[in-house]
C-alpha cells in the first residue's frame, strides 16, 4: 500500500471512474465541516476537528465511510440499506451517494467532538 500525504494523493492513485465520487464524498464533507482539517490517518483520508470526525477510502465495489461506532448508531435506521459494520458503512460505487444522510453524519460528528472539547476545558 502507497503512503499517501494528501487526499489529493489519494484520490489521484485511484481508478478514474472512482475519482469523481471520492471528490463528491471530499465536498460533502468539507460543506459540513468547513472547520475541520484534512488528513491521511490509518493510510484514508480523514476530517479532523478536535478529534478524528470521519474517514472514507476507496474499495473495489464501494465506498467504505466511517464515522465511528456512535456515527452510525444514531443512524442506524437511515443506514439499514447499507451494509454496515460498528464503525463502518458501505456505499456501493452503483449507487449515488446518499448525500443528505452524510451530511446529517458528520454534522453529528461535529457537534460529538465540539461537546467532548468542551467538557475537557471544563474540567
Amino acid at each position: 500500500m502507497k503512503a499517501f500525504k494528501t487526499i489529493e494523493e489519494y484520490i489521484a492513485a485511484q481508478d478514474e471512474g472512482v475519482k469523481p465520487v471520492l471528490e463528491n464524498l471530499r465536498n460533502i464533507i468539507r460543506s459540513a465541516a468547513p472547520d475541520a482539517m484534512e488528513k491521511i490517518s490509518y493510510g484514508m483520508p480523514s476530517f479532523y476537528l478536535n478529534g478524528n470526525l470521519v474517514y472514507f477510502a476507496a474499495w473495489k465495489n464501494h465506498i467504505g465511510f466511517y464515522a465511528t461506532p456512535s456515527g452510525n448508531d444514531a443512524f442506524k435506521e437511515a443506514l439499514s440499506g447499507y451494509k454496515t459494520s460498528k464503525g463502518a458503512v458501505q456505499f456501493p460505487l452503483s449507487q449515488p451517494l446518499p448525500e443528505a444522510l452524510i451530511v446529517k453524519m458528520v454534522q453529528f460528528r461535529v457537534q460529538q467532538n465540539l461537546v467532548g472539547a468542551n467538557s475537557k476545558k471544563i474540567n
